[in-house]
């Protein structure tokens, strides 16, 4: 340990080490547990006999477990750190995984799929970036932008791979595939790489030891802000509110973009193929607009973003052809891509480290009630106003609005800057002096 404590002081801080883990570990947590699913549903419809409408309900339940452990997630990161939490969530996916693969009913189906929602909170972005808001200050943005980067190649790799084990050894086989995949890569990683703190290697965030005299770029006393207090403020919920709207957007159209594009005449292959850029503009927007964040008013980059969906949702009704539908998704997905990092940079900036993972998981559930909501909602929607013009129209509006939010934020009140601290603050300060 002396030794590896000497590397990390003398030539690599170990916070690098542990971003290059955690974005492994993202690219297949987020491909195999959330990106694969839809490969599964025609084959599982087809061998099982069961609808489709059953199969995507299996995930909404997912997608709302998720949502509902988010909350104790966060708590739990900031009492014990991640590494323990992702293991654990590492093991029960890998297992959750082999059970559905040996599935022949329904309801045992929603109870593994219940259980997959749970290990999607312990695994995937919000613990990920609770550990980034720990382990970096001054290059916390280029952490998340180098995190969310690697994120984003999930769908590229897993959806392909996913399909092509299932058409070579059929689904029950490609889901013991993709459990060797998960178990083999993410537990070790997870138990291995992951640590708490900088201070549990003698280290402080950004890098250097912690006895060295060189100054330390410290978050302001008053970012730290316990969940209690976060919760009583008006910007909190106006923070929610605004990327609640830009996450709602962002699935909705994702969802209901090629049924738009063909009501409107584009082919469905050409529908089909503009709808695939949304995941390379992301990454796209993540590497050029990302490092903005670090240069300007963070708060302002992220009003502008949700003004590039406006805008590209903008361009897709008034000209619902193929061009119209490359420039609008070029916007709106660079935007909605970036938005990613900002949240989390946001997020932390204001509200400090120490409480992040219980502040984050609070915002996560309402964000995860929106994704898990819109795709009924939209349709429901576009049902009620005739068509999808009128629904893209209120997603022009609910964005721009999100962007006005966004701008509205300021510093945390005095009165959270004197709230108690936590047991989380509490067991950071014991470690300080050890």
């Amino acid at each position: 340990m002396h030794r590896m404590l000497h590397l990390w002081r003398g030539r690599l801080y170990y916070g690098w080490v542990l971003l290059g883990a955690v974005s492994v570990t993202e690219v297949i947590s987020w491909g195999i547990l959330y990106y694969a699913f839809t490969v599964f549903i025609a084959p599982m419809q087809a061998d099982l006999g069961w609808s489709r409408e059953a199969l995507t309900g299996a995930y909404s339940l997912a997608l709302l477990c998720s949502g509902l452990a988010a909350v104790p997630v966060g708590r739990w990161l900031d009492r014990h750190g991640p590494r323990a939490l992702m293991t654990a969530g590492s093991c029960l996916g890998s297992l959750l995984l082999v059970a559905w693969s040996q599935v022949t009913t329904l309801w045992s189906f929603y109870l593994i799929m219940a259980g997959i929602g749970l290990v999607m909170a312990t695994n995937l972005y919000e613990p990920a970036f609770a550990l980034i808001a720990t382990w970096f200050r001054r290059r916390r943005g280029r952490a998340l932008t180098i995190l969310t980067f690697f994120g984003a190649w999930a769908s590229f790799v897993f959806i392909p791979l996913s399909a092509q084990l299932v058409l070579r050894y059929g689904w029950r086989a490609a889901l013991l595939i993709l459990a060797i995949i998960l178990a083999g890569i993410t537990i070790p990683l997870h138990a291995l790489a992951l640590r708490r703190s900088p201070e549990d290697l003698g280290l402080r965030p950004d890098g250097g030891a912690a006895d060295e005299s060189v100054p330390v770029v410290s978050e302001p006393p008053d970012a730290q802000v316990p969940l209690r207090a976060a919760l009583h403020e008006a910007d909190f919920w106006w923070f929610t509110a605004a990327f609640a709207v830009s996450t709602f957007a962002t699935v909705a159209l994702t969802v209901h973009l090629i049924p738009y594009l063909t009501e409107q005449g584009v082919s469905a292959a050409s529908a089909a193929s503009v709808a695939g850029l949304f995941g390379l503009m992301s990454v796209a927007g993540r590497l050029i607009i990302g490092p903005l964040g670090d240069r300007y008013p963070r708060q302002v980059v992220t009003a502008g973003l949700m003004g590039m969906q406006a805008l590209g949702v903008v361009v897709l009704v008034l000209s619902p052809t193929t061009p119209g539908a490359v420039v609008s998704i070029a916007l709106f997905g660079a935007g909605s891509g970036t938005l990613t990092i900002m949240r989390a940079a946001l997020l932390a900036e204001r509200y400090g480290s120490a409480h992040y993972g219980s502040i984050n998981g609070a915002m996560s559930f309402w964000l995860t009630m929106a994704r898990t909501l819109a795709p009924i909602s939209a349709a429901l929607l576009a049902g009620h106003f005739g068509g999808y013009r009128r629904l893209l129209w209120t997603m022009v509006v609910l964005t721009t609005l999100g962007g006005m939010a966004v701008l509205q934020i300021g510093r945390p009140s005095a009165a959270a800057s004197r709230a108690l601290p936590s047991r989380a603050t509490r067991d950071d300060e014991r470690v300080r002096q050890k």
